[in-house]
């Protein structure tokens, strides 16, 4: 199943699956716990972000040729970091470049395949990790690399957390349509060129074992938004550096789940 939040030409907003030629079919209940199909279709005016989360954690330098590119040694456990959920933004909604990131080009994109928690998580073994999974959808994690690195006092969690550096769709698909979250194809495409591709296949820890490590001690609770890491390709690492600019469109892809996309424009206020 896909599950989607949307905007409708009421203007209400709307829990939806099934979705096909502009409209989706009504949920009606909580998607954590009990919920149906109603069968009823609203036109999709507008995508959201598939859940409003409840909190985002992210995995940083968990692709073997991601680290391989930035010149830093494979961590021994996963590299934790957050952003703030004002930052999830929906499919075909516009990312927006801070005013303070205009002048020195830096804003990078990084395509992630994102786990939803949908079972109270706390602490949960590796070989029953994925059974807390409500689905998987598409992210970007949208970074200001100067922010990260130089302004935000050794934390990154700030050059991660502008509005909208965390696009988000444009879907979740139920973990009965995905055989193996850890062998999926996955790019990304900016004006048309791919830019990332490889295989979560490359992951350094799987989604089994980020679940794990986060639930440590900790609750992980429904609605938790988990980004497992970028392959190579980075904008950062390339020669030369390829930053995103207003007027271009960002496509995030993954196997089995579908397509992100996103246009780049400059913070209005």
């Amino acid at each position: 199943m896909q599950i989607l939040r949307f905007e409708s030409d009421d203007n209400a907003v709307y829990t939806g699956c099934d979705f096909d030629k502009g409209s989706a079919s009504v949920i009606e209940g909580d998607i954590y716990s009990d919920f149906s199909n109603t069968g009823r279709r609203k036109p999709v005016k507008r995508f959201l972000p598939p859940i409003s989360p409840r909190v985002i954690f992210c995995i940083g330098l968990n692709y073997n040729l991601h680290a391989k590119e930035t010149g830093m040694a494979l961590p021994k456990y996963p590299v934790v970091f957050m952003k703030n959920i004002s930052a999830a933004t929906g499919h075909l909604e516009d990312v927006r470049i801070p005013a303070s990131c205009v002048k020195i080009p830096e804003v990078d994109y990084e395509a992630e395949l994102a786990v939803v928690i949908g079972k109270t998580a706390r602490n949960v073994p590796v070989e029953k990790a994925l059974d807390h999974v409500l689905g998987y959808t598409c992210a970007n994690d949208i970074s200001a690399r100067r922010w990260q690195k130089h302004a935000g006092g050794q934390q990154w969690i700030k050059g991660k957390s502008f509005d909208t550096f965390c696009p988000v769709g444009p879907w979740i698909v139920t973990p009965d349509e995905l055989d193996d979250p850890g062998n999926l194809d996955i790019e990304c495409v900016l004006n048309g060129h791919t830019m990332q591709t490889s295989n979560t296949s490359d992951m350094i820890f799987s989604v089994g074992q980020i679940i794990s490590y986060l639930s440590e001690s900790a609750t992980l609770v429904p609605g938790t938004l988990i980004l497992t890491g970028t392959p190579s390709g980075v904008g950062f690492a390339r020669k030369p550096p390829v930053y995103l600019s207003p007027g271009d469109v960002l496509e995030t892809r993954i196997e089995k789940i579908g397509g992100l996309k996103n246009n780049i424009t400059l913070e209005k206020d």
